[in-house]
């Protein structure tokens, strides 16, 4: 048994992946870390039985990773983390909106055109307002503003279908307040140091334009519902809306406390999980007006370090397990089909 694991986008190992080798350390198992720019990855790979790449949101990471991942898993036959149903629509909230969609499974309601013409058609028959507009891709609520009217609305579909939009770019940003002075020093100085080591400046380099993205907004949320499945087990929290603001991801304002949450977003998530054959999946909710809740977006990954906070699981029959656990053992314990493999300790839960 042989565990292979990618280096991040910096050709360091991060430590999210680290947990990773500890765990098989601490149970005998091989592992050695490759990096596609060396010579000889592929032979490296070849002798491997799992391949692991954590591969995140960032222009460079998605590039990779939809280079290598279908050729390992599908060509040579390595059982992949994460494979291909897993992550095919990693970081795209439009190929998410059509897979939930066409299942028939509980989904905000989204709106995306890639014509601008059929766009303004669509938008001339709106008659609710604020609508949510998001970029395809982003994470911790970055790249997501509110359309006020029809005038915001138009000017989005405009800047869209014309000069379009960098991810996190300051200028033209959907987020700019979060660039105030002082953090876009920080940004700057960081992007200078970066350069300084021979680095690239910025990991978000494709431009998004000629399509657009609106969903429905949910009024009266104080909070969203994250729900992590791994292998029929369900970690669970609840993060708390920032002040004066409709977002709660990347907020940083996390309640762990599992008595608080609802469980049909629970029971939801398993399902999609169960039927769609996802290794590892995160489920964010929003409740509508009737206190339905709807799956807002999804992602094969979280931070692994506020997963650990959770109180505990939930399995397939809702029985609650408590205990904390580092969500890369639960995904060795499935990806190796092994139940008896022995965990390692993480830091003091919060």
């Amino acid at each position: 048994m042989l565990v292979t694991i990618h280096k991040d986008r910096y050709g360091r190992f991060d430590s999210f992946c680290e947990i990773y080798e500890k765990i098989l350390a601490h149970n005998n198992i091989p592992s050695i870390r490759v990096d596609i720019n060396d010579a000889d990855f592929w032979e490296k790979v070849k002798s491997s039985d799992l391949f692991i790449y954590r591969w995140i949101q960032w222009d460079d990471h998605i590039q990779i990773g939809k280079n290598i991942m279908p050729v390992i898993e599908n060509d040579m036959g390595i059982k992949c983390h994460p494979d291909q149903k897993t992550a095919w629509h990693y970081d795209d909230k439009i190929k998410q909106y059509y897979i939930l969609k066409q299942h028939g499974y509980p989904v905000i309601e989204s709106w995306a055109f890639y014509d601008k013409k059929k766009a303004l058609e669509w938008l001339a028959t709106v008659t609710e307002y604020p609508l949510v507009f998001k970029l395809k891709g982003g994470a911790a609520s970055s790249n997501v503003m509110l359309a006020k009217n029809k005038g915001s609305a138009t000017r989005l579909i405009n800047k869209m279908f014309g000069s379009g939009v960098v991810n996190f770019g300051f200028l033209g940003t959907t987020r700019a307040k979060d660039f105030k002075l002082k953090k876009f020093v920080r940004h700057t100085a960081g992007n200078l140091a970066r350069r300084f080591r021979d680095e690239d400046a910025e990991p978000y380099w494709q431009l998004n334009k000629n399509y657009v993205l609106f969903q429905q907004f949910l009024p009266g949320n104080k909070f969203d519902t994250r729900v992590l499945v791994i292998g029929g087990r369900a970690l669970c929290f609840r993060r708390m809306v920032r002040k004066n603001d409709f977002r709660a991801s990347g907020s940083g304002m996390i309640d762990f406390d599992h008595t608080k949450i609802d469980t049909r977003c629970v029971e939801i998530a398993l399902r999609v999980s169960r039927e769609l054959q996802f290794q590892s999946m995160a489920y964010d909710f929003l409740f509508d007006k009737d206190g339905n809740p709807l799956i807002v977006e999804i992602s094969y990954t979280s931070i692994d370090t506020v997963v650990y906070n959770c109180e505990g699981y939930w399995d397939e029959d809702l029985k609650f397990h408590e205990g904390h656990n580092w969500m890369q053992y639960f995904h060795l314990v499935d990806l190796l089909n092994d139940p008896t493999l022995k965990p390692i300790e993480g830091p003091k839960a919060k």
